[in-house]
């Protein structure tokens, strides 16, 4: 079954999809728009619960390996 997006549900679905296409966190996608990070990342809650297909988000590793030379 197909369902509508209204439009404020358009509008943050459309902020999530631009971030993963351009494969930044959500933290550096919002610096360069009009969007706080509280809203769009409760909104991806809101959109999620309510069984909207979401894009992969961008998660860059906490982690990266070192290699010691001593």
């Amino acid at each position: 079954m197909s369902r509508e997006l209204n439009p404020t549900q358009a509008f943050w679905l459309g902020h999530l999809c631009y971030a993963a296409a351009l494969q930044i966190p959500l933290s550096a996608y919002v610096r360069a728009q009009t969007v706080r990070l509280a809203d769009l990342m409760a909104w991806e809650k809101r959109l999620l619960v309510q069984r909207f297909l979401l894009p992969s988000r961008c998660r860059p590793a906490r982690f990266v390996a070192v290699e010691v030379v001593v």
